[in-house]
């Protein structure tokens, strides 16, 4: 081989493993990218389950928020079928703000909320409507008739549970002590039909008025105190367990839960926010999103309406208990 064949020789070499050398870094490089984007692909957000929020951190948005927190009426995911077609009723209505519904894990976290004047709306119970103003709420409206808002006893059928006197040395479940229709008012009813509710029961507060309700069917409780609203939910969503339950006592009546508004709360808002609530009912979809929240009307209310459940929390105290959260 001459000297020009071993030059072109070399040449050739050098160009096969040039090319492979690109080849080699083309194809490494492709790697690279092709990790990366996988990579990054796997990173993307999960979607964030829909549903009431418990309130320790505020929601980011470019509208005005208006945190709408209810009471423990149901468990949060109760709550959020029944009361979210109210906040995106009232989303669709007013302009320039957004209404998010707030669900508390039970009574006493509730109560702390408005203490601290956290959420800018409220729907208490009657009780609770009293030491919110207190914090700086106002009433503009009753969630309901006042005939509905009385308690109910539910025992099991098979129970053996015909008078008050029956329960003497038996447990009794209670949402929270501070829950009026369904734990207040049921305690002076058995004050005044010859119970001691501080010695001759157990007292058992259990954290919702479903919880209540389930301690009678699941026999770890002989009562359970409620009201008409959850019981009417129980019934259409456990009819099962329901069957086996039964009303046997209900109190008297008093006045209905409220809606608050903080009083930092632009009058218009409060206003706009008013109207809509009192006028649902005359619209088919207004009482269609009542009737989710087993609620007939919304009706209009000052916080005058509710010195009668001062009256009514006087005398408890007196001849009973003391009101306070445990």
């Amino acid at each position: 081989m001459n000297l020009k064949q071993k030059k072109c020789k070399v040449e050739l070499l050098c160009g096969i493993l040039t090319s492979h050398h690109v080849f080699f870094i083309m194809r490494q490089t492709l790697g690279f990218i092709l990790a990366v984007i996988v990579l990054f692909s796997g990173c993307k957000p999960k979607p964030q389950p829909s549903g009431p929020k418990y309130g320790e951190s505020l929601v980011s948005q470019t509208k005005q928020v208006y945190h709408f927190a209810v009471h423990p009426l149901h468990n949060p995911a109760k709550l959020l079928e029944s009361y979210q077609p109210l906040m995106d009723y009232l989303n669709g209505k007013l302009t320039g703000v957004q209404f998010a519904l707030e669900a508390s894990r039970d009574y006493a976290s509730f109560e702390q909320k408005y203490k601290d004047r956290k959420p800018e709306l409220i729907l208490p119970n009657p009780w609770q409507t009293l030491q919110a103003i207190k914090s700086g709420y106002t009433v503009i409206a009753m969630a309901g008739e006042p005939a509905d808002f009385k308690g109910i006893f539910i025992i099991r059928k098979d129970g053996g549970i015909r008078e008050p006197a029956d329960l003497k040395g038996k447990a009794v479940s209670y949402p929270s002590p501070t829950a009026l229709a369904a734990c207040i008012m049921p305690q002076y009813f058995l004050h005044t039909h010859g119970i001691n509710v501080n010695t001759d029961i157990e007292n058992r507060y259990v954290g919702s008025q479903e919880s209540s309700i389930m301690n009678v069917f699941l026999k770890k409780t002989t009562a359970g105190a409620t009201w008409p609203t959850p019981w009417r939910s129980f019934q259409k969503d456990h009819p099962k367990e329901a069957e086996q339950l039964y009303q046997i006592w209900e109190t008297e009546s008093l006045v209905n839960n409220s809606v608050m508004a903080r009083n930092d709360i632009p009058s218009d808002i409060i206003e706009q926010v008013k109207k809509y609530l009192i006028t649902l009912h005359e619209t088919e979809q207004g009482r269609a999103i009542l009737a989710g929240m087993v609620t007939t009307r919304f009706i209009p209310a000052t916080n005058k309406d509710y010195d009668v459940v001062q009256k009514y929390i006087n005398r408890f105290e007196k001849e009973v208990r003391k009101v306070a959260s445990k």
